[in-house]
């Protein structure tokens, strides 16, 4: 293995990131079983110290990442432990550097956000945050596309074990449309990562970016890898799963599902279709952008309409991803940058969202929002907590989600003002809809249900402050989020400047 110096002298630092929930699942798993309150009170401590040992291990490969390096740093490379071929490698690089650390800051607030509301089976649910948190940090690194492709599988039992035994009322239908819609993308991706292979010889990521993909092989394999990352992503029409979803899952993995695995889709768009096909993507580009915008207005819309808290949190993920990949495939770097920053941000505001909607959900077991009223005057500081995060969902100025979206408009610009107005008619609707939540919820009279309901409490408040931190932070000092990728996106984005889009249709029909 290659061992690359950091400032905290740990070697190999980014496979220490990976493995050290995959161990920490196994300890938590071997924990005795005993009965009372103190034994589930010693597995969640358990758990959480070690998702906060991944945590000071991510600020330390934050710490210790070159700015100025375009390429990928800290590489761990192992060969003869995967098949076929296969290695083991790994690395961070400024696109991945910022999920990687999303995701080390979001799973000890799951773990904090589910202190109370998960009562059974503890230890099989801690586990699964673990598995999960290891997993999506492997998808985030993984320099070879068959360890990716490996990660990638992982992340779906966690996902749909949290949906199908934690969940609501409807959890095994929810659990279900999401397996269904997860096997898709898990017979496309396969197909394209063996099409690279095969024209490659190789599922090196890096060697395959210089290989020369046949123009026809390029837009089968491009097709393949892109709607299997748009399933994740989810864009349309492959979005079905996401509310039942998001309406059934716990609160955790409400969090785990939008702030993480969402972000797992729109990164595999910029690893494998930008940086390995940019040809095929420069082709479908235009598509995928009016794509794109009409996933914005139609999130905005459908969320508009919705009667359940969660379900309407999880439409208004798909008008937010909707900008993600529209700045993905605006391929300049404000737009890429944009999308990137927005990923970051997405996965704070909603992640902070549903935590919070969990704990109103925890208190009453109901996610009508017409049921509750006047929360302003029996949960004060739900009320602030809630309206902050509101505001920050639609992009408020000062908020991380206003920077990201005006990056991903400025480089929207050059390709279509249309676009641009379309854009804008969705962050209205998205401002409707928020705040149309906050006037049913927390304004007006106090309703029956309301009523007898107590505010947050000190372990509530602590797992929202960290959440409005970011949220200030990242729009009040963007670049220390910025500088992070802006060598990476801008090598990026040159190489589409002198890219020759493929002639689509000459390719798909027989002369």
């Amino acid at each position: 293995m290659e061992s690359p110096a950091n400032l905290f002298g740990i070697p190999h630092l980014v496979s220490w990131i990976v493995l050290t929930p995959l161990i920490g699942m196994v300890i938590v798993g071997l924990l005795p079983v005993r009965a009372g309150v103190r034994h589930g009170e010693a597995i969640r401590w358990v758990t959480l110290s070690i998702a906060l040992l991944v945590s000071g291990l991510a600020v330390g490969l934050w710490v210790s990442f070159d700015h100025a390096a375009g390429g990928p740093q800290f590489v761990d490379r192992a060969d003869g432990i995967l098949p076929f071929g296969a290695q083991y490698a790994v690395g961070v690089d400024g696109i991945s550097l910022p999920l990687v650390l999303l995701t080390a800051f979001l799973i000890p607030l799951c773990i904090m956000g589910s202190w109370r509301s998960i009562a059974t089976n503890v230890k099989a649910f801690m586990m699964l945050i673990l598995l999960a948190e290891g997993a999506v940090v492997g998808v985030f690194t993984a320099m070879d596309a068959y360890l990716f492709f490996i990660f990638w599988e992982i992340t779906v039992i966690p996902t749909y074990c949290m949906i199908a035994f934690w969940g609501g009322p409807n959890r095994t239908q929810a659990a279900i449309k999401f397996l269904l819609f997860n096997f898709m993308g898990s017979l496309l991706l396969p197909a394209g990562i063996l099409g690279l292979h095969h024209a490659g010889g190789t599922f090196d990521m890096l060697a395959l970016k210089q290989v020369q993909y046949a123009p026809e092989a390029q837009s089968w394999i491009f097709l393949a890898l892109f709607l299997g990352f748009a399933i994740k992503v989810p864009m349309l029409p492959v979005h079905g799963w996401i509310a039942d979803a998001h309406g059934e899952a716990p609160t955790a993995g409400s969090v785990i599902l939008s702030g993480l695995l969402l972000k797992m889709g729109a990164y595999g768009l910029i690893r494998f279709c930008l940086s390995i096909l940019p040809e095929a993507s420069a082709s479908f580009a235009p598509f995928i952008m009016w794509l794109s915008v009409l996933a914005i207005l139609y999130g905005g819309a459908m969320a508009l309409a919705q009667p359940d808290f969660k379900r309407l949190i999880a439409y208004s993920s798909i008008a937010h991803m909707g900008v993600v990949t529209l700045g993905i495939f605006g391929l300049n770097t404000q737009s890429v940058q944009g999308a990137i920053l927005q990923m970051v941000n997405h996965g704070v505001t909603t992640g902070a969202l549903f935590l919070a909607a969990g704990m109103l959900y925890d208190r009453t077991h109901d996610r009508t929002i017409n049921n509750y009223g006047g929360l302003y005057r029996v949960m004060p500081r739900f009320a602030v907590v809630l309206s902050l995060f509101t505001v920050a969902s639609f992009g408020l100025p000062g908020t991380g989600n206003f920077i990201g979206e005006f990056l991903v408009l400025v480089g929207t610009v050059s390709h279509s003002y249309l676009m641009v107005l379309l854009v804008l008619v969705g962050i209205v609707l998205g401002v409707a809809y928020m705040l149309g939540m906050i006037q049913r919820l927390v304004l007006g009279s106090v309703s029956p249900q309301s009523a007898a309901l107590h505010d947050l409490n000190r372990r509530e408040v602590a797992c929202v402050i960290p959440l409005a931190v970011a949220v200030f932070g990242i729009g009040l000092y963007p670049a220390f989020m910025l500088d992070l990728m802006q060598v990476s996106v801008t090598t990026l984005a040159q190489h589409f400047a002198q890219v020759q889009p493929l002639r689509i249709l000459t390719l798909f029909i027989a002369p």
